[in-house]
């Protein structure tokens, strides 16, 4: 695969935010939030699942009450942030302007948090380092788009009912039918943790040899599961990452997941997707299917690569705001 394109930083100066800007921008991703898991948190409550959403969930197991939280990102101090005392990763300021010798000095002294960014990074620069170094090298490579989305047909050749993962689901074609198109197909999977859930009939069939060492290198964004995983590594980036970036990550990975399931051997019939409309099958056996899939692929690695440009552009200004070792 080769370099396609290149990803220039944009760097932000340093920000500070009135607590009025900061905690207006807090309530509207607060909201937002609950808004994206209102449907998840209400099932959980009666005690039901859901065979498509809940993945974002239980494969991500990042809770709802952690996607309420807002970051502003690197950089930036928050005034009048006293409870940020208590959150992880987090420095405040106690001056309480008591000395303070007018007006302006009083404002400046209030107590005020930033992104403790020394020990954020003592403790996890070399999550940083990898997550920049696979993002980066997924900007670089060719994106493919010949994969249909064969995986997630991979993961049920030659299984029985009883085996397969969506028990409340059943195979779209049927069996026989799902492991002909299998047969019939040449897989290119590049993505290790999809690869990693072949059946072990399906295993060898893959023409790539994709493992957790060589994941930079085989990552393109054309694979709907890697930009399913961008929202992975902002949750690894935790507080150098804004709010507001999170939640685009989520509704991307959200997104994806819907078209993943529309376009596996399971029957989604009598699903609705986040805005109520009935999911029809993808049916990536037949020319128009694969047609569609490729279609919503190649909207899927644009929007992706915009993501992924932003997490750089994070850990870009992170790294740039990170006080020098002294």
């Amino acid at each position: 695969m080769s370099g396609a394109v290149i990803h220039t930083p944009q760097l932000t100066p340093f920000l500070a935010l009135e607590a009025a800007d900061w905690r207006a921008r807090e309530a509207a991703h607060q909201a937002r939030a609950d808004a994206l898991t209102a449907a998840h948190r209400e099932r959980r409550r009666r005690g039901e699942t859901h065979p498509i959403e809940d993945f974002l969930f239980t494969y991500y197991p990042f809770k709802p009450a952690e996607l309420r939280k807002w970051h502003p990102g690197a950089g930036v101090a928050l005034a009048d942030a006293a409870d940020r005392a208590c959150w992880r990763y987090y420095a405040v300021d106690a001056r309480d302007g008591r000395d303070a010798r007018d007006a302006r000095d009083a404002r400046d002294a209030r107590e005020s948090a930033t992104v403790d960014l020394a020990a954020f990074f003592a403790a996890r620069a070399q999550t940083v380092d990898y997550v920049e170094r696979l993002l980066a090298a997924t900007l670089e490579h060719t994106p493919q788009f010949g994969c249909f989305g064969l995986h997630e047909w991979a993961m049920v050749y030659r299984l029985t009912p009883d085996q397969l993962r969506h028990t409340r689901l059943p195979l779209r074609i049927g069996h026989a039918a799902t492991d002909a198109v299998v047969e019939s197909h040449t897989i290119g999977c590049s993505h290790f943790d999809a690869y990693r859930f072949f059946t072990p009939a399906a295993e060898p069939l893959n023409r790539l040899a994709p493992t957790r060492e060589n994941q930079p290198e085989m990552e393109q964004s054309g694979c709907l599961h890697a930009g399913m995983d961008i929202y992975k590594w902002v949750t690894k980036l935790g507080p150098i990452v804004p709010g507001e970036l999170l939640l685009d990550a989520f509704e991307f990975a959200r997104d994806i997941r819907f078209v993943d399931m529309q376009a596996s051997p399971y029957d989604v019939a009598g699903y609705v997707d986040h805005l109520g409309v009935p999911l029809e099958p993808i049916p990536i056996e037949t020319p128009a299917g694969k047609q569609e899939y490729v279609r919503r692929q190649r909207a899927f690695a644009a929007r992706g690569n915009l993501l992924r440009e932003r997490v750089l552009d994070a850990i870009a200004v992170a790294r740039a705001a990170l006080p020098a070792a002294g």
